[in-house]
């Protein structure tokens, strides 16, 4: 490849990345408008979990798709499925369609979020482009992630919810079109066995498992248990074969070594506990200070930049701080915010919701730097790339468990609190979300509806906080004797 070329490719990744980084923020901001238009308030958990979901269960497969077909054909075809769930979900007509979309939507976002960063590992063999070229998709990722809420709040004010997933269509064709005419890959010369039955059970066991914990509260008893119970005998079987598959999905001998067993359990409590705020921030300014979509959007602005600030300047203080007090500090920074949103009051104004949610960037910032090195150096040189990838599949894997989670913590909140209520109904609630909806409420009931809806935002920042002290504990359990010497050696 020439050099125009090679330009051309590393604007197509990057116009990829910002596809994903944007979804993230931009739909968060979208979601009160969505479960109001769509009357999907009981599924609000899901419009989350289920993107994540999509992404946790084809990660780890795209790579291996890209072994035998070339990354480049398996990065046009996610950006393919990206691009039709992202319209797909713009012509939803009700809240299944909408997360059947979000699920395709996911798939193609767990090729564009991974195979990038390995396009650039063949296309630039120069270690220094290439980390120059990492820092560039990473930091179109993080400057989309910020943009998100002020393009979302604009499109959702301005024309209407569904424009935040038609944004990515025209992107989309200009990233396949660069792709198609500009990128040309090398041919694998070997085309490795694909573990098809082990991607199934993979996928099977996490899509019930999550279905399990969605119903919760929502269909008897029995049939929860009964999903979780299946799930669980199907991730058995995917460790069972994955002992005997040629070319696993996840190679189980990374988990003998039990470091690295702490740092991944470290990203999953500290991710769980993140998506609380990044979701429920932008619906506590719409649902319980009636705020525009714009600005609920924008109050997540200062968490971004915070944490990109953060997550660059743990090179330097690592020199001084073991990974221990890194990731300590990182954890109490988020506490603070959980804690706050926790004791916050429906009179608290968005300014210091904002203020708050800023403080956990510094955690997010610290703990992702510090821990993913720590992967990298507990691995070892020969499980390096693996235990990345693994990492990256934990967290995503802790985010769309949890956001289901929240998503039944708040159903149940909001059904427990109208079940003595003839006068307010779940319709209602759904309304509340949306601001403009909302106008249409009865004024004398919309204080009562906002302490209800706010006691159910409190429940999920309690259960965050409760992630985080278990993270703490483990943070001393694993990291404590760890000196920064032997962490950074």
């Amino acid at each position: 490849m020439n050099k125009t070329e090679i330009k051309m490719v590393t604007a197509a990744l990057m116009l990829g990345n910002v596809m994903s980084g944007l979804d993230g923020t931009i739909t968060n901001t979208a979601i009160p408008a969505i479960v109001s238009a769509l009357h999907g308030i009981e599924f609000i958990g899901w419009i989350v979990a289920i993107y994540l979901l999509g992404m946790s269960v084809s990660i780890p497969i795209w790579t291996k798709i890209g072994e035998r077909i070339t990354n480049k054909l398996a990065f046009e075809i996610s950006v393919i499925l990206f691009v039709l769930g992202s319209t797909f979900e713009g012509i939803a007509p009700n809240i299944y369609f909408l997360l059947i979309a979000r699920m395709v939507m996911g798939i193609g976002g767990g090729g564009m979020g991974s195979l990038p960063y390995i396009i650039a590992g063949y296309v630039f063999k120069n270690i220094h482009t290439r980390t120059k070229v990492l820092g560039y998709l990473t930091a179109s990722f993080n400057g989309a992630a910020i943009l998100g809420p002020l393009v979302g709040g604009y499109l959702i004010d301005e024309l209407s919810w569904r424009w935040v997933f038609y944004i990515n269509i025209p992107i989309g064709i200009i990233v396949l079109i660069i792709c198609l005419i500009f990128y040309k890959p090398v041919t694998p010369k070997a085309k490795p066995i694909f573990d098809l039955s082990g991607a199934l059970l993979l996928a099977t066991s996490l899509i019930m498992f999550l279905l399990g914990i969605q119903l919760l509260g929502i269909a008897k008893n029995w049939i929860v248990a009964t999903l979780v119970f299946i799930s669980l005998l199907l991730i058995l079987g995917f460790f069972q074969r994955e002992k005997r598959a040629e070319n696993p999905i996840i190679p189980l001998t990374i988990f003998k070594k039990h470091d690295l067993n702490g740092d991944f359990v470290l990203f999953a409590f500290t991710w769980g506990a993140f998506i609380a705020i990044n979701t429920y921030l932008p619906m506590w300014a719409q649902a319980l200070l009636g705020m525009s979509a714009l600005a609920g959007g924008m109050a997540l602005i200062p968490n971004s930049v915070i944490e990109i600030i953060a997550s660059q300047t743990v090179a330097t203080i690592q020199e001084h701080l073991r990974t221990f007090t890194l990731v300590m500090i990182g954890i109490v920074t988020m506490m603070i915010s959980s804690g706050g949103m926790f004791l916050a009051t429906l009179h608290t104004p968005l300014w210091l919701l904002s203020a708050l949610a800023a403080v956990s960037g510094i955690g997010v910032g610290f703990i992702f730097v510090a821990l993913q090195v720590k992967v990298q150096v507990d691995a070892g040189i020969k499980d390096m790339p693996t235990a990345t990838s693994t990492s990256y599949l934990i967290r995503i894997l802790a985010q769309t468990m949890m956001a289901a989670i929240y998503g039944v913590i708040m159903n149940l909140s909001l059904e427990h609190g109208i079940a003595h209520r003839t006068d307010i109904t779940m319709a209602m609630m759904n309304k509340l979300s949306d601001y403009k909806a909302a106008k249409s409420l009865p004024a004398d009931l919309l204080p009562e509806m906002r302490t209800i809806f706010h006691s159910g935002i409190k429940e999920i920042m309690l259960v965050s906080l409760i992630l985080l002290l278990i993270a703490t504990i483990l943070n001393f359990y694993y990291n404590w004797k760890k000196t920064s010497k032997k962490d950074l050696s």
